[in-house]
């Protein structure tokens, strides 16, 4: 996306273990660019601690291996299930660990039906911050966008990682995406 989700959650780790403390840097297994790695389009780069599938119980896995942290940091937080966002409230509130998850409201075609994390948790988050960028165009960029092998596509599979078909996600502005959609048609 080039949003900068994944920069943000390494300079949160950055600064709490600058300070001493231990976190806990999970991504799900559904995201499988770089492997257990998460990378930025800048630079940095980070090994998790664990990646996890829809099945895993993000509570007990937390809680049996990860108590000891200050904060539980999560990359592609809209693969989370509706349950496992669940878990993560748990874990706020009976292991008083805070949790930060990153990841997207909206899928390509600006719904939310194909991301129950997403929706989850915007529904039940204490806090909601949107990390801003730039659309190609210089506003500011709110809508996520598929092109494969360079064309803009407004349907198919919610979830389009790797394969032999380049690619690229993008954020645009709104009058961008339409004018991409409108081109499409």
């Amino acid at each position: 996306m080039g949003c900068g989700k994944t920069m943000q959650l390494l300079q949160v780790a950055f600064n709490y273990e600058e300070r001493g403390h231990k976190v806990c840097v999970i991504k799900p297994k559904t995201d499988t660019k770089n492997g257990t790695k998460l990378l930025t389009r800048i630079g940095p780069e980070r090994e998790t601690n664990f990646c996890f599938n829809h099945n895993t119980d993000l509570f007990k896995e937390i809680s049996k291996k990860y108590k000891d942290v200050q904060c539980v940091l999560v990359d592609e937080a809209q693969f989370l299930t509706k349950a496992q966002v669940d878990q993560l409230m748990l874990v706020t509130i009976k292991l008083n660990i805070p949790v930060m998850a990153y990841g997207l409201r909206l899928n390509f075609r600006q719904e939310d039906g194909g991301f129950e994390g997403a929706t989850r948790l915007l529904q039940i988050a204490h806090d909601i911050e949107e990390i801003k960028t730039i659309c190609e165009c210089g506003k500011k960029a709110t809508y996520n966008s598929r092109f494969l092998n360079g064309k803009f596509v407004c349907d198919g599979p919610d979830v389009l990682i790797d394969g032999t078909t380049e690619i690229e996600y993008r954020a645009l502005c709104p009058a961008c995406y339409q004018k991409y959609l409108e081109g499409a048609k």
